[in-house]
């Protein structure tokens, strides 16, 4: 009784260890993006913290400047066309490796996943060095692509880790009923998939408005984004206004983070294993 007693106990204090741990951790994480806030809100025009007074001033600079409006609007271009490729590519992708069993499968999953495992400068050189042979850096279109190669792993493991959850006796069902390959995706998946499609296409829009990497090497005066507009503001002289930029980002990728979870109530239930990438993509036998 008394090992029981002196178990439970140390179970308690390994347990509010734990606890007290993950919260220093996040708290690490979090502290510079709460730091970054007030500022924003400073009314002296520089980026001393705590603010001495607080205005709206860098937020009304950033609304009213072209030089901080249009790469706004370049990377809402960028990100909007790139989610709806991705997402256009990204349903069929996911639902054949899910579903179907074919020679090079594993081959076709390592090289879709490969601009998660490669290290992103790397990925962005690559890119720069191809496009400009095709005279398409500096150019929406090639931004675009750009960012789809690299949103794309993201998507495609999302949406089909929403294919796993359906029940493959449905579509067989369906397929007994006489239903076509085509009727079968569009009348039967498609619907049930949903969620997931539209959590992969906020996940598309906020990784591609966000990158910096990709957008630095492809990107020229006419068609710089955001993040390279904020990074060159860093650069060549640091703008109070990049704090206002930067708290617009944060609530933005807080935004979309719980829309997708919101989209998504059964993802916790699944079990550990579903949480890795090459386990989503495994197939589910019909």
């Amino acid at each position: 009784m008394e090992e029981g007693i002196k178990h439970d106990r140390l179970a308690r204090r390994y347990r509010w260890l734990a606890t007290a741990l993950a919260v220093l951790v996040y708290a690490y994480l979090v502290m510079p993006s709460l730091i970054v806030i007030p500022i924003s809100f400073s009314a002296s025009g520089d980026m001393s913290f705590p603010p001495k007074a607080f205005s709206l001033a860098l937020y009304r600079e950033f609304f009213t400047t072209s030089t901080w409006m249009s790469p706004v609007l370049q990377s809402l271009k960028i990100a909007s066309i790139t989610c709806v490729v991705v997402v256009v590519a990204a349903v069929p992708a996911a639902y054949a490796l899910v579903r179907f069993e074919f020679p090079g499968k594993r081959l076709v999953i390592m090289l879709m996943m490969s601009p998660v495992l490669v290290p992103v400068i790397v990925l962005a050189l690559g890119m720069y060095l191809y496009f400009s042979r095709l005279s398409a850096t500096g150019t929406t279109l090639g931004l675009v692509l750009g960012h789809s190669v690299y949103v794309i792993p993201f998507v495609v493991v999302t949406i089909a880790a929403g294919i796993r959850q359906i029940d493959p006796a449905i579509e067989f069902a369906a397929t007994m009923m006489g239903a076509s390959r085509t009727t079968l995706f569009f009348r039967v998946v498609l619907p049930q998939i949903v969620p997931s499609i539209v959590a992969g296409a906020l996940f598309a829009f906020l990784i591609s408005f966000d990158e910096v990497v990709i957008s630095w090497f492809l990107s020229s005066a006419q068609t710089t984004t955001l993040p390279v507009r904020m990074y060159s503001s860093i650069q060549w002289g640091v703008s109070p206004v990049i704090a206002a930029v930067s708290t617009l980002l944060t609530a933005l990728s807080f935004i979309v983070c719980l829309v997708s979870v919101a989209l998504q109530p059964n993802a916790r239930q699944g079990s550990a294993t579903e949480a890795s990438p090459s386990t989503h993509l495994q197939t589910v036998p019909a």
